[in-house]
């Protein structure tokens, strides 16, 4: 008799095995996936950057989002950490927990992380997979020069505050979710499922700006980290903050609210002297990225929202809080 053939469900090495056939060569790994522990070597003359983020289903991405934008998004919102830091991305690793091995998810899931992988030069080094309520979390590892790291808590007075790109298009697109199930509006869907890692800016940053931070829990919140951390205060213009024609076309006050607590932007926030400005203006016209000033470092502490007549604005700090009840 012929044995009949098992239809067994993948298992976790089945799952590693087809991620590792998805990598190609990967500068500076010793030794990648497949062992206990992957050995990589580092630049010299450099220090190392580390960072984590989990995705949570249901959390921080809607359930029916499609694998390949999850892939992306796990992985973006670590560059941007890096971005953050002016870290040039060097390896990451992958920690899957899902309900089950679905090879046809894994593979999307593949699409849309390893596009980043790529496009960013980054090394794919190991990480674990696990059966349960779905979540990724990603480490992420990038090297800097001694001395040049973007910190939060290297802020000076009179410093001028810039922000990258636009602010509140992902917090309108979970609103849109939140309200009818659904995001029918194309570019918002991108800016919440596709961000994009500013990595060559950061980059660019360095020597320039004095401190900087990526606003992924609100503008609020994240340039607070940066006030508290260089003890000093900020002065925000609420009408400066960078808009898309979705978010232009609402009343100043419903788009105001997204910009300054929305969260989910995954855009660089920096401090940088005022007499740098036109050299911030440059390094952003080389890589083709939007900077727009939204206010300055004070003395004092706290975040000051001015509105376009000068008087302060009265907003509640609305930002994330990922254990807030």
């Amino acid at each position: 008799m012929t044995p009949t053939p098992l239809n067994l469900p993948l298992c976790e090495f089945d799952l590693i095995d087809r991620i590792r056939r998805r990598l190609g060569a990967q500068a500076d790994v010793v030794l990648g996936i497949g062992d206990d522990a992957a050995i990589v070597q580092p630049l010299p003359d450099c220090q190392l950057v580390v960072c984590t983020d989990t995705l949570v289903k249901g959390v921080h991405y809607p359930p029916e989002t499609a694998a390949a934008d999850i892939g992306w998004k796990a992985l973006a919102v670590n560059l941007s950490d890096l971005a953050a830091m002016g870290a040039r991305p060097r390896w990451v690793t992958l920690a899957l927990t899902r309900p089950e091995a679905d090879e046809a998810w894994l593979e999307d899931f593949l699409d849309g992380f390893l596009a980043l992988v790529i496009t960013h030069g980054v090394a794919l080094v190991g990480g674990d997979t696990t059966r349960g309520p779905e979540s990724i979390t990603v480490t992420a590892f990038g090297s800097v020069p001694p001395e040049q790291a973007l910190r939060r808590d290297a802020a000076q007075l009179g410093d001028d505050l810039w922000v990258t790109g636009t602010l509140g298009d992902a917090a309108l697109a979970l609103q849109h979710w939140r309200d009818t199930g659904r995001i029918d509006n194309d570019l918002l869907a991108a800016q919440l499922n596709r961000p994009t890692p500013r990595i060559a800016f950061g980059l660019a940053l360095r020597g320039i700006a004095h401190a900087a931070i990526d606003v992924s829990d609100g503008l609020l919140a994240d340039a607070g980290h940066v006030a508290r951390a260089s003890s000093l205060g900020i002065e925000l213009h609420a009408d400066a903050l960078p808009a898309s024609d979705e978010l232009a076309a609402m009343s100043a006050l419903a788009r105001q609210g997204l910009q300054l607590a929305g969260g989910d932007d995954y855009e660089l926030c920096f401090s940088a002297p005022a007499e740098s400005a036109s050299q911030v203006q440059s390094v952003a016209a080389a890589c083709d990225v939007r900077v727009t000033r939204i206010g300055r470092l004070v003395g004092g502490s706290g975040i000051h929202v001015l509105g376009a007549d000068g008087e302060v604005i009265s907003l509640s700090d609305q930002a994330y809080r990922h254990f807030a009840s």
